[in-house]
């Protein structure tokens, strides 16, 4: 999940590539470096941990160049040092590399053999003494990098760097992402356009498989077999702008912030402002016969396609399977013919779910994807894309991408139960209306910001803590808990409240926080009996309900939370918000990097 990008025929290329690496730190920020041809020869700066230490680095010792790549990584061969940064070089050849090389220790040790001396933990170094190994046979550099594109083995995008080329750049993707830019006497190679934004908003997306040769004024695109192919040229609308944290303390506030807006918008894109309807694009199947619907997804997208197989089956009568993009496809499910496959991903770049979304594909299967990014690659391989409006997400905990998620899938619900007869009209126009109402309700759940940070400071003392949840709120448990352990690194668990007496009720005692989301709908009266349990054992209960809810738990609860009163149709999306809060803030006391936490990245391009 390495962010990855090169740049032929631009002056003062360095600082350029710096601005690229800036816009690409959300796919990792372990280390991070640049190489440059000077006077003909390679020449790298490199530095440890996040873009502005390779800043301090190039403003301490300058590179110049014409010609250029640079490359922020996520670790996964090797520690995160600066021996391991990436761009990796010999002599003749540097690379930059997102994915992982597979066969790598097969090619070292052939390499090796031959007098190769490799100086990295890395599986990419290997990729440049390959190329290298190719060029001291007296192959030219296409050549050489087609070759050694032809040993390798697993999923990678990379961009190569020639000593004594000067207008000569060749790249490769399979698996992951890896696009074009066409510029103004410049070339431009990324792993996606958001990096090239300040440059050029033409771009052609390599297809898998995938090589290209660029100098300054041209590209020559050939696939795996080699031939000469033409991709569309797509004119991108994503903003030049860096996205700043509009006052902000961090970009994760700012975006959970953002939710009344980014719901609103993604609402009346699916729903008529004229009948109060949900409205979608043409479908490539008829819902009243879908024998089944898959949801695969990752993390917090998981979750949400969790909250929907309750919505689609109960609502649509539709039975749901819901699996992780990294178990699906090796578990060799069967399919149901005329069956449908949705893929929700918030980048529409993560790999095990595109992988898997490949898999339904060669199976028959209608693809369905629900993404955030317009050009991504889930998104140009559905039959089917239902865009979520959140805007650009920056911290790597998502919060507004998760919510409009859930509200993408609440929609798609609602026009499936009406296609296959199982939602009276006056059912749908009353739930339609209680997702048109979660925009205000929102800024209703945002005013318990200050109560939350200071139950936070509680939460901050702890090393565990317990969500409780059941039906929708169960994955919202689940949520919840994922979020406090991504950015605050406390252990949390999420439990169906029902299973809590099946083993952790053991765990419960006077310094074990739980946390119990307990909307008003028609599992309530189970889940106060679950927290009367909770109580009866001196846990500490923070509980999360409406009025009723709270008063039906008095004195059973350390803290409460009161929600506004809502249909248990969109509690979900609700009930998220205060659970991203209570992270937030749990973080903030406890001084860990919220936007950037450790050991993770925003976008997750490697199995």
């Amino acid at each position: 999940m390495c962010g990855i990008i090169g740049i032929v025929g631009r002056d003062d290329v360095a600082s350029l590539l710096l601005e690229g690496l800036k816009r690409l730190e959300y796919r990792g920020y372990d280390s991070a470096g640049v190489a440059t041809l000077v006077d003909g020869e390679i020449d790298r700066r490199r530095a440890e941990g996040k873009i502005v230490n390779l800043e301090r680095r190039l403003n301490e010792a300058p590179l110049s160049g014409t010609i250029g790549i640079g490359h922020t990584r996520w670790a996964t061969h090797g520690g995160p040092t600066e021996r391991n940064a990436h761009p990796h070089a010999t002599k003749r050849v540097a690379v930059v590399h997102n994915g992982i090389i597979e066969n790598y220790q097969t090619l070292v040790a052939e390499l090796q053999a031959k007098g190769h001396v490799f100086t990295t933990d890395t599986d990419t170094e290997v990729v440049a003494h390959l190329v290298t190994d190719f060029l001291n046979q007296g192959l030219d550099p296409v050549e050489a990098s087609r070759l050694a594109f032809r040993r390798l083995e697993g999923a990678f995008a990379l961009a190569l760097l020639f000593a004594g080329e000067n207008d000569l750049m060749i790249g490769t993707r399979r698996g992951t992402p890896l696009a074009v830019g066409y510029g103004d006497g410049a070339m431009y190679l990324a792993s996606d356009a958001f990096a090239m934004a300040p440059f050029t908003n033409r771009l052609a997306y390599l297809e898998d498989g995938d090589w290209v040769v660029l100098s300054s004024k041209s590209a020559v695109i050939r696939d795996a077999a080699d031939s000469v192919v033409e991709r569309k040229i797509h004119t991108s609308n994503v903003s030049a702008a860096l996205i700043g944290k509009a006052g902000h303390r961090h970009f994760m506030l700012k975006e959970i912030f953002e939710q009344p807006q980014v719901l609103g918008d993604t609402i009346n894109a699916f729903i008529s402002p004229t009948d109060g309807m949900v409205t979608l694009p043409e479908l490539p199947f008829d819902p009243a016969t879908v024998p089944k619907l898959t949801i695969v997804a990752c993390g917090t997208a998981y979750y949400a396609a969790m909250v929907a197989k309750y919505w689609f089956e109960k609502i649509a009568r539709l039975p749901v399977e819901v699996d992780t993009g990294s178990e699906f496809r090796y578990r060799d499910t069967p399919f149901s013919p005329g069956g449908v496959a949705m893929f929700v991903s918030q980048s529409g770049e993560t790999l095990d779910t595109l992988e898997a979304l490949r898999h339904a594909k060669r199976a028959g299967q209608h693809i369905v994807s629900i993404v955030n990014v317009p050009e991504s690659t889930i998104a140009r391989e559905a039959d089917l894309v239902l865009y979520t409006l959140a805007g650009p997400e920056i911290g790597v905990a998502s919060t507004k991408a998760f919510t409009t998620q859930l509200t993408v899938m609440a929609c798609l619900t609602l026009a499936m139960a009406r296609a296959r007869g199982t939602i009276t009209a006056e059912r749908e126009a009353e739930l339609t209306h209680a997702l048109r109402e979660v925009p205000a309700q929102t800024v209703e759940v945002l005013r318990h910001d200050d109560r939350l940070q200071t139950i936070a400071g509680n939460i901050a003392e702890c090393a565990h803590a317990l969500y409780l949840g059941r039906g929708t709120a169960y994955p919202i448990a689940l949520e919840g808990a994922l979020k406090l352990k991504e950015i605050s690194y406390i252990h949390a668990e999420g439990y169906a409240a029902g299973e809590m007496k099946h083993g952790p009720i053991s765990l419960i005692d006077d310094g074990m926080p739980v946390i119990a989301l307990a909307p008003q709908d028609d599992l309530f009266e189970k889940t106060q009996s679950n927290i009367q349990e909770v109580a009866a054992r001196a846990g500490k209960v923070m509980l999360f309900s409406d009025a009723e809810g709270i008063r039906r738990l008095e004195g059973k609860a350390t803290w409460a939370v009161e929600l506004p009163k809502t249909d248990p149709f969109v509690a979900p999306i609700l009930y998220s918000v205060p659970m991203q809060l209570l992270a937030y803030h749990t973080a903030v006391a406890k001084g860990t990097d919220v936007d950037q936490p450790r050991n993770l990245a925003k976008s997750v391009t490697v199995e």
